[in-house]
């Protein structure tokens, strides 16, 4: 069989598979077109910054610490990034990841993001609507709802694009077109999201803190092919791959960032030092103890440690050895 007979089977035998794979129109009996693919399991959803958020919760309960009461506002995407086809170019959940990293540091919540429900119960119940369990009538209490010490609000401010790409290409062959010819191409580039938070006292409506930070992201893609001529046949290979850092996971990392920084703060531990306790999971405490030293909190004078967020490796699993050496493994 010529190379040409060989390569027009092999397209034939493709065919004939796809033809085999085509959805049936009618169904089956258990009422399916067809079964989805993939079967990976659900799993945990964290950071590098999640361990500090636990070790940070286990060192206030360790310590009987109890946090100010917090309630998330509503963090908006300010950036104004979309496309015609998938819409916003960022999460527009960024106040459901801040109550889910306020709720790994411990800290006490109140709900105020969604009050629908609890307003539309609070109505019923008001017009004699809602009975117990006992059949009785709901009754409605004054000062029955715990307040709100503090509140986050704030939003995505920066996305910017392409901050730095390089690439290469290379292309090489004979100077007979009849040779095969290759082609090599790495692509790499730099983006960046950016997040303004502001902790303001219920109360007076006083801003205690404000935190700014950014992450960057990185992306990067490699293809390679093959061009050549096969006796009276053409053959054109080319494969390749591209990874891209997931940006709502980006934000998701900003975001517990700053809440592990306002959690210290909330629970009047300095936070280079929150994970020094004893590892429930094994283990001891660093040589003075493992007692976190106590600075004050929000109310006492000083609102924020401007030195330890200067430090980009604070909290990090891969880059604080209190977390590394104190806390090991994510969750159970």
């Amino acid at each position: 069989m010529t190379p040409t007979k060989l390569l027009i089977s092999a397209l034939a035998s493709a065919l004939a598979l796809t033809g085999c794979a085509t959805t049936n129109s009618t169904g089956g009996s258990d009422g399916l077109y067809a079964q989805p693919i993939g079967g990976a399991p659900v799993v945990a959803n964290p950071t590098p910054y999640s361990e500090a958020l636990v070790c940070l919760a286990n060192y206030a309960r360790a310590n009987n610490l109890q946090s100010p009461r917090i309630a998330v506002g509503r963090l908006s995407d300010y950036t104004g990034r979309a496309s015609l086809e998938g819409g916003a170019a960022l999460t527009q959940g960024a106040s459901l990841m801040a109550i889910s990293a306020f709720a790994k540091a411990g800290v006490r919540l109140v709900e105020r993001f969604d009050t629908s429900v609890s307003e539309l119960e609070l109505r019923y119940a008001n017009n004699s609507l809602i009975g117990d369990e006992d059949g009785n009538q709901r009754q409605i209490y004054a000062a029955s709802l715990p307040g709100s010490d503090y509140h986050l609000v704030g939003g995505i401010t920066e996305l910017n694009y392409n901050i730095r790409s390089n690439g290469v290409d290379v292309l090489a062959g004979d100077r007979i077109d009849s040779d095969p010819t290759g082609l090599f191409n790495r692509r790499a580039w730099v983006m960046n999201i950016g997040l303004d938070l502001r902790l303001n006292d219920t109360r007076s409506m006083e801003t205690v803190d404000v935190i700014s930070y950014q992450k960057q992201i990185i992306g990067r893609e490699i293809s390679a092919g093959i061009f050549a001529f096969w006796d009276e046949a053409v053959i054109d290979i080319s494969a390749g791959g591209r990874s891209l850092e997931p940006v709502q996971l980006a934000v998701r990392s900003v975001i517990e960032r700053a809440v592990l920084e306002i959690s210290s703060q909330l629970y009047g531990v300095d936070p280079a030092a929150a994970c020094h306790y004893s590892d429930p999971i094994g283990g001891s405490t660093n040589s003075t103890g493992g007692i976190a030293t106590h600075h004050a909190a929000y109310g006492s004078g000083e609102t924020s440690n401007v030195q330890a967020r200067q430090t980009v490796s604070n909290g990090h699993e891969r880059r604080d050895d209190n977390v590394r050496s104190y806390l090991r493994g994510r969750y159970n």
